[in-house]
């Protein structure tokens, strides 16, 4: 029988204190559900190191606990190391997408450009190309609302990559 390979997921925005360690609870939670756990090694990881080793934000781990999910992970930027350990890096947004690219390039990754997604491309044609958008400066609505997207993405984007028998890239 042969060795099943566990597919790596980071997933990436600002400062990694809303979206990005959302999306790694929720894609955890999901793939917990489905006795896919095994099968990924999720993180999340920030553009800037303003926050790094901080908790999530306070409302939205506040939004996510509300929903079943825990938001334990203290925030880190992102590494050369990420690019090149992990099969999918998925940006929140466009920007953090263009960014991650770039970042790539300056680091002579180009081979590597091809893991790099835009998270609400796995969440089909209806939000294909649309941005995760930062809820720092929102209300706790504007929270929720970032949650409903993500969970959306993290279901497509499981399912996506189930059906594919988990491989990477």
């Amino acid at each position: 029988m042969a060795e099943s390979k566990v597919t790596k997921v980071l997933f990436v925005c600002l400062g990694n204190i809303c979206r990005s360690p959302a999306a790694q609870a929720v894609f955890e939670e999901m793939a917990k559900r489905q006795h896919l756990a095994e099968a990924f090694h999720v993180d999340s990881a920030g553009l800037l190191d303003y926050h790094e080793g901080e908790l999530p934000d306070p409302r939205m781990r506040r939004v996510a606990s509300k929903r079943g999910y825990c938001l334990s992970h203290r925030s880190r930027p992102v590494t050369v190391e990420d690019l090149q350990g992990y099969d999918y890096v998925i940006a929140m947004d466009g920007e953090i997408l263009q960014a991650l690219q770039a970042f790539a390039r300056e680091k002579g990754l180009t081979n590597y450009l091809r893991r790099i997604y835009l998270f609400l491309d796995f969440a089909g044609p209806t939000h294909a190309g649309q941005d995760v958008p930062d809820p720092y400066w929102s209300e706790e609505k504007g929270f929720e609302e970032v949650l409903d997207l993500i969970e959306i993405g993290c279901r497509q984007m499981l399912k996506r990559l189930a059906e594919d028998g988990r491989t990477a890239t």
